[in-house]
């Protein structure tokens, strides 16, 4: 598939699925799985390999995510995480970011490992939080956004680079929706 086109529809599946994320609808998860796909295949093409592993992970928990939030007893309000725990997940992210970064330096041919390599960790970390409907995976989501912006327009995915800064108000969108959500929730306890 041209990568243009590849790039095109990828784009077009995945922003449907983060914009529906905020909305806190269970069809970004199958809208997910389809983008993630096809990001692969595209990441895969420009050597972004820490990027492929991600969105083979993303259609995992997809899959996770959407049976999650699809079943009765799955249905969680959304809620917070303990800073201390957030805290954890950073260094954590921090930490395997140094070391799959290096790890790529020394082993492949990918461009940007560490900051591919910061992507990835930010992401996973992120998706665990939405697919608990936790407020703090906005937070890690403009993490994300903010550095994948920048390397996207250096590997000549323009049309990406947009996306994920739209992806950027999208988080932001999302935070302040789920916040609504939550104040919404705790104060008919």
């Amino acid at each position: 598939m041209n990568p243009t086109y590849l790039e095109y529809a990828a784009n077009g599946f995945y922003l449907l699925a983060v914009f529906l994320a905020a909305r806190n609808s269970i069809h970004t998860w199958w809208l997910g799985i389809i983008g993630c796909a096809l990001f692969s295949l595209l990441f895969y093409q420009v050597k972004l390999y820490a990027e492929v592993l991600l969105m083979l992970f993303f259609i995992v928990t997809n899959v996770m995510g959407w049976y999650q939030w699809g079943r009765a007893s799955g249905i969680k309000q959304v809620s917070t995480t303990p800073l201390l725990r957030l805290a954890g997940y950073a260094a954590l992210a921090l930490l395997v970011t140094a070391l799959y970064g290096y790890m790529l330096h020394r082993l492949t041919d990918a461009y940007a490992p560490f900051a591919d390599s910061a992507i990835l960790m930010f992401s996973v970390i992120a998706q665990f939080l939405l697919m608990n409907r936790k407020l703090e995976t906005w937070w890690f989501w403009l993490i994300v956004n903010t550095l994948a912006v920048p390397l996207y327009f250096s590997r000549e995915l323009q049309l990406t680079a947009i996306v994920y800064t739209g992806f950027w108000f999208n988080a932001c969108y999302g935070w302040y929706l789920w916040r609504r959500l939550n104040a919404a929730q705790r104060s008919s306890v």
